[in-house]
């Protein structure tokens, strides 16, 4: 059985939810659901585009920390409680993984954990030799 890494990210749902930010077994990296918290555990002030940024920086950031990069992400959900955001959250999650192609999902959600979020985004990550198609 392969050894579980964790990484948190200091977001307040972690500790009270009882999960970790990131999880790695073996050569798989799966980061949690991520909504747009900074470090004081306020939200991402802004539009979907602005929180959608910093929901990235933290999957990244989490990834990384995990011994990968951001072109290790084959897997993407994006959920967003407005479709009218749908293209705002689309051009960033290329700017963060469109030269990774992940396989990615986007879908519409009632609600989120805070009422002001907007969006909230998990992906998945292999480490590895890259097979381009």
């Amino acid at each position: 059985m392969s050894e579980r890494v964790r990484v948190t990210s200091g977001s307040p749902y972690e500790t009270t939810f009882g999960f970790a930010r990131a999880v790695r077994v073996g050569n798989r990296i799966i980061v949690a659901g991520t909504g747009p918290v900074e470090p004081d555990g306020s939200t991402t002030p802004g539009f979907a585009a602005d929180q959608a940024v910093r929901c990235c920086e933290i999957i990244v950031t989490a990834i990384e920390e995990l011994g990968g990069t951001a072109a290790d992400v084959v897997r993407t959900r994006m959920l967003l409680t407005d479709f009218a955001d749908q293209d705002a959250v689309g051009e960033v999650h290329a700017r963060f993984f469109g030269a990774a192609r992940p396989a990615a999902t986007m879908a519409g959600a009632a609600w989120l954990c805070r009422p002001e979020w907007r969006v909230e985004i998990e992906a998945e990550a292999v480490l590895g030799k890259a097979v381009h198609g």
